[in-house]
């Protein structure tokens, strides 16, 4: 197994979106292909059409920094579109290959990050890896995303709960959105680890049992998560607009704490101060594979 096809997929599909006039090239009666040619690629990247042509079809192994960064000026890509081209040149390395090759283990959630996610009982805070499982949650957060607890085919992780379960449409009001952000987010990550089991088979099951995940897959757009606004509808306390803030942890574990809060003032203030109430009394147990009661007064385990 190698990354070759991931590499060959995303440079054709940024090379496709470019128009010739974006690129300020003049056109010559009718085009073949949607965007710009490889020869047209490669004269803005300032390298020969044949080194171009090798890189398209997935020799990315030790390509210097100089040609990335002038390939990745040339497709014009977002610095997140930049990142994950060098994440591919890095995977694309003997030395990488070999070390992903290994089982990619879950990392620990250290205690003192779970302290700090409990002390925040009025807001929903979880720990997230890169793969998006929910690797601990306070109280309130496992409130919010009761209904992803609750579904024992979801295992924690929220792309499973946003592909796989027919609750996540409702819940996440901008549910197409929030689709493209995960497929983009799990992009991302199998950029970093070609050869990680468990993403792997993530991928290979949402691919098997959503055509919507399958068609966003093969788009080869990349999104990485920091700040943006969720609007949920809770099944107990409705519409929630909700800051999120994700901070990656300091350290080579790739776990991230992701903390939503309610501008001042606003109507979601009081609709987590009921969740908060209600996860209270419920008495819900920690952890993402604990037992959850749903709004709905049905136990789950």
């Amino acid at each position: 197994m190698d990354n070759r096809d991931a590499v060959s997929a995303f440079l054709r599909s940024r090379r496709d979106r470019i128009t010739p006039e974006q690129a300020g090239l003049p056109t010559y009666g009718q085009r073949r292909v949607p965007g710009l040619r490889r020869g047209e690629i490669a004269a803005l990247a300032g390298v020969s059409v044949e080194y171009y042509t090798r890189l398209e079809r997935g020799s990315l192994g030790g390509v210097s920094e100089g040609v990335l960064d002038a390939l990745a000026h040339a497709l014009r890509l977002d610095d997140t579109e930049r990142m994950y081209l060098y994440d591919l040149a890095r995977a694309a390395g003997p030395a990488s290959g070999a070390r992903g090759r290994q089982r990619a283990g879950r990392p620990t959630v250290r205690p003192s990050v779970a302290r700090i996610i409990e002390a925040m009982p009025e807001l929903p805070a979880f720990v997230m890896n890169n793969r998006l499982d929910t690797l601990a949650a306070n109280p309130i957060g496992r409130a919010l995303y009761s209904e992803m607890y609750a579904d024992p085919a979801c295992g924690g992780n929220v792309a499973r709960f946003a592909f796989l379960s027919p609750a996540a449409r409702r819940f996440y009001t901008d549910w197409e959105r929030m689709a493209r952000f995960a497929v983009g987010a799990l992009r991302v990550e199998a950029g970093r680890k070609p050869y990680d089991r468990e993403l792997t088979n993530l991928i290979g099951e949402l691919s098997t049992h959503s055509d919507t995940f399958r068609v966003l897959w093969a788009s080869h757009d990349v999104h990485v998560f920091r700040d943006s606004t969720k609007r949920l509808n809770h099944p107990l306390v409705g519409d929630l607009e909700l800051d999120q803030e994700t901070m990656s942890l300091p350290d080579e574990s790739g776990l991230s704490v992701v903390v939503y809060s309610p501008p001042p003032g606003a109507p979601a203030e009081d609709g987590l101060k009921l969740l908060a109430t209600w996860s209270a009394t419920t008495g819900q147990e920690q952890g993402a594979h604990s037992t959850v009661v749903s709004p709905r007064g049905e136990e789950h385990g």
